[in-house]
């Protein structure tokens, strides 16, 4: 009897984790589907044309697919189409700064960018506009104008230190601050749980930083340091992408409200 009073709730507990890994799975398709893209186009043998003017054929036929299938809804497209436009602008700076380079030919290039680079960002996108659905999400205690706020100069600030100093730590603080006590409630198997706004945030720029090592690796695009062979991306890249996920977290959080329009307390904090 003792043993089964622990066995059952453990086995619960494993379930519960399996089925919160395999929603995950599912919300991140579009980005799995990408960047297998991506490594089927290294091994493909006298491709007709570029392998980046490819994938962006291959990223808009995901889109479309996704559109088609109803896996996404035209919030989301709106959502994934700001997150691809302002992906093009952050690489664009970025790029001709020296950060990092797309180094293969392509003829839909501009300023050393392939416009497939923007379904790099998209497919973030996607990853939260899936996850809102399939999770169920709802936001308690949020602060929609004083989040967007820390966001956008959290964006800007990836541009401005270049020639300013960089104040990626004190936005951080503030990002802590203006998320301190909003949660983020989902469902899984049926229980409604709660997670902070900020471990998600930890959490999911973990995962992309471990994406971000496969892209480079898959030659998606390359770090100074990879041009004569790959290295691991560096660890500071993790808490860049724990900071940049507000941006794509805001954006979706903006699609959602006005899709409920206002419809309580509870969504908006």
């Amino acid at each position: 009897m003792f043993t089964a009073s622990i066995i059952g709730p453990l086995a619960s507990s494993v379930r519960q984790l399996l089925d919160f890994a395999w929603i995950h799975t599912r919300a991140c398709a579009f980005a799995i589907a990408l960047l297998s893209g991506v490594a089927a186009s290294t091994v493909l043998p006298d491709l007709p044309v570029a392998r980046y003017d490819l994938l962006v054929a291959y990223g808009v036929l995901l889109t479309l697919l996704f559109w088609l299938r109803g896996w996404e809804d035209g919030r989301d497209l709106a959502v994934i189409a700001v997150c691809h436009v302002i992906g093009l602008a952050f690489e664009l700076v970025k790029v001709s700064l020296g950060s990092w380079s797309y180094p293969e030919p392509a003829v839909l290039k501009f300023a050393g960018v392939p416009l497939y680079g923007g379904f790099l960002y998209a497919a973030v996108g996607s990853y939260v506009c899936r996850a809102w659905h399939l999770f169920d999400l709802e936001l308690v205690r949020y602060r929609p104008r004083s989040t967007a706020a820390v966001a956008a100069a959290i964006y800007v600030n990836f541009f401005t230190h270049h020639w300013l100093p960089d104040a990626r730590r004190p936005l951080a603080v503030l990002l802590l601050a203006v998320t301190a006590g909003t949660s983020v409630r989902y469902t899984v198997r049926g229980v409604r749980r709660r997670m902070p706004v900020a471990l998600s945030f930890v959490l999911i720029g973990f995962f992309l930083w471990v994406a971000e090592n496969l892209a480079t690796y898959l030659g998606a695009w390359r770090y100074p340091y990879q041009l004569d062979g790959w290295q691991p991306v560096g660890v500071d890249k993790f808490g860049a992408w724990t900071l940049l996920i507000s941006i794509t977290f805001v954006l979706a959080a903006v699609g959602r409200s006005r899709h409920k329009d206002n419809a309580g307390p509870s969504a908006t904090g």
